[in-house]
């Protein structure tokens, strides 16, 4: 992944980073991809006023992959204190299954090994998604078993098809 190179985003990138995002998980152009949530979730996968906190908040970064100028993947790390927190991960779905995203985590655990000098990285993951879970597993990430539930009736984090959706964390050591 030699041409793809990283940047911090900035609130001029909120509407690229929504498009991507809802490409990623929603409606039927998610479905050129392996990730989407189509299935699970309507609605919208990330909120505007969200993701300007995110980009402007201390101890926090919204990571843009780029290459030649095209916006390919996105994602968001936190330092929480004692662990980062990774999240909002998004590849275009016509470029999934390239490294593309591989290498966006590996950005994000830099980040927050190298430059927060944290020692683990958390995620939480909607605990049906079995073949996004054994690709975090591949990548070293572990399943705690610890639970949280979906946030039902708050439209900002999608429009439930189902339920009996509830998240999972995800860890790995840096």
């Amino acid at each position: 992944m030699t041409d793809l190179h990283f940047r911090p985003a900035t609130d001029a990138d909120i509407d690229a980073i929504i498009l991507l995002v809802t490409r990623a998980y929603r409606g039927d152009a998610s479905r050129a991809g392996w990730t989407t949530e189509a299935d699970l979730l309507d609605g919208e996968r990330i909120d505007a006023d969200v993701l300007r906190a995110d980009i402007g908040r201390p101890g926090s970064r919204v990571v843009l992959g780029l290459r030649d100028g095209a916006l390919l993947a996105c994602a968001h790390a936190a330092d929480l204190g004692g662990r980062a927190y990774f999240g909002m991960f998004a590849v275009e779905p016509t470029c999934q299954g390239g490294g593309i995203g591989r290498a966006t985590l590996a950005e994000c655990e830099r980040i927050a090994r190298d430059e927060w000098r944290l020692p683990k990285m958390q995620m939480t993951v909607i605990d049906l998604r079995d073949e996004l879970i054994a690709w975090y597993q591949r990548l070293g990430y572990r399943r705690t078993g610890v639970h949280h539930p979906f946030p039902y009736g708050d439209a900002r984090f999608g429009i439930p098809k189902r339920d009996d959706l509830r998240f999972e964390v995800l860890e790995k050591m840096l």
